[in-house]
């Protein structure tokens, strides 16, 4: 578990977590509103070096902000957000229509409120929980889930 005192320390976690990220993985961000998913996807930008502002993809789904070769930039970041999914009667198949998996492969993605709907894409995934106290510090915890994820977060200790 990590905690993490401000926005500015979440993403500055984000950005180290970001520099351990390939082409192909997937990130599955949980926690409730204003825990600080996107913050920490901010910083997961920066630490891929992308193109663009993060902002929230609520209300259009899905962005996805390309390498910025001049920032050390190497992949792309697909950020999708899953949150106004919940309430179809089918959100995988939902999922499915945002075409994530034809980008899996060439970017790292990232889903906030996707548990339980994108984990089905790939064989192995990190699942990211969010939890903000209400003294504003974030607690992070992540959960390798396959793969070679348990190594390569030895990194951030």
């Amino acid at each position: 578990m990590n905690e993490l005192p401000t926005i500015a320390d979440t993403q500055d976690f984000g950005r180290r977590l970001g520099a351990l990220l390939r082409a192909g993985d997937l990130l599955v961000l949980t926690g409730p509103l204003g825990a600080g998913k996107t913050a920490l996807t901010q910083g997961i930008a920066a630490g891929l070096g992308v193109l663009g502002d993060v902002t929230s993809p609520t209300f259009v789904i899905a962005r996805v902000h390309r390498p910025d070769p001049a920032r050390g930039g190497r992949v792309a970041l697909v950020h999708a957000d899953a949150y106004r999914l919940g309430d179809a009667a089918d959100p995988r198949a939902e999922i499915d229509d945002l075409d994530l998996d034809a980008s899996l492969d060439d970017a790292v993605t990232v889903v906030e409120w996707g548990e339980g709907m994108v984990e089905h894409l790939v064989d192995a995934h990190l699942r990211v929980g969010i939890d903000r106290r209400d003294d504003d510090t974030r607690l992070i915890e992540l959960v390798p889930v396959g793969g070679d994820w348990a190594d390569r977060l030895a990194a951030l200790r």
